[in-house]
């Protein structure tokens, strides 16, 4: 039988836009990062029952909650991703698509506004620092934690040595009874060459001494700079860091609109079979 003219060309019936490849790819990426979530939500919720209090409460956010709540918003998106791919649901595909954009606007927009406006985000560090100073003998996590910046980056405090009279510990006034006054951590001294033992009182009283004296033993310039000056000397790292969490998200962007794309020309082809069941044209 002649097909009516600018009738669309015949397709066998076992013939779909959807593509298999496209499919699956989209499916195991999505089940690889909600494996991912998964574990990153078990690490926080396991760290945050073994604190018996509130885990590095003096910054932004408790590492733990950051975890679990980025886990749990990770395992939602790309279970529309999963859920989505394999059932070919338009909807699910179109809101991982939309929130996986949204999420990519978001991490360009703050990558733009800390760039631009760098002295503020200076700013924000620098307090998070010294809230860290306050708290340093409140909790070991972040203790540890700064103990490993100052060796790692070889500084002390966040602007100066100095700042570690923030401390209740650390703090220069005559009435503070504490050992440790007009001191620093063990983390702001030299290194020391083939030293077996590590001298945990090497800072005492390093505050009350001069830039000048203070240097022979302990680091004294500020962390701030020290990371920033970090930050400088290892932008193409840093750039490729970035690179590599967009990349994934573009990624599963492209693929889902892809997907999207073929499961409408599926479901046009399928209703134009059926309104064409009958015709004798056809």
């Amino acid at each position: 039988m002649a097909r009516r003219p600018g009738a669309p060309a015949a397709y066998g019936e076992d013939f779909s836009f959807v593509s298999p490849l496209v499919k699956y790819l989209l499916f195991f990426f999505n089940m690889l990062f909600w494996v991912i979530s998964m574990v990153m939500v078990a690490v926080g919720v396991y760290a945050r029952l073994m604190k018996h209090a509130a885990a590095l409460a003096c910054l932004a956010m408790d590492p733990a909650i950051l975890l679990i709540v980025v886990g749990v918003l990770m395992f939602l998106l790309t279970f529309c991703g999963c859920i989505g791919s394999l059932r070919e649901n338009i909807c699910l595909l179109q809101t991982f698509s939309l929130c996986l954009t949204i999420v990519f606007l978001l991490q360009l927009a703050a990558g733009v506004l800390g760039f631009v406006f760098s002295d503020k985000a200076r700013g924000k560090v620098s307090e998070i620092i010294n809230n860290a100073i306050v708290h340093y003998r409140d909790d070991l996590d972040l203790q540890n934690l700064i103990d490993f910046g100052q060796k790692k980056f070889g500084c002390c405090g966040g602007i100066s040595y100095k700042d570690w009279s923030l401390n209740m510990y650390f703090n220069c006034s005559e009435d503070n009874p504490s050992r440790e006054r007009c001191s620093v951590p063990y983390s702001c001294c030299l290194p020391t060459p083939n030293q077996a033992v590590i001298n945990t009182m090497c800072g005492q009283g390093m505050q009350a001494l001069d830039y000048l004296e203070a240097s022979k033993v302990i680091y004294t310039n500020g962390c701030i700079d020290r990371l920033v000056n970090w930050i400088h000397s290892n932008l193409f790292v840093l750039g490729g860091v970035a690179l590599g969490l967009a990349i994934p998200q573009l990624v599963g962007i492209l693929l889902s609109m892809i997907l999207v794309s073929q499961i409408k020309d599926q479901i046009k082809l399928q209703l134009y079979n059926q309104q064409h069941q009958a015709d004798p044209w056809y």
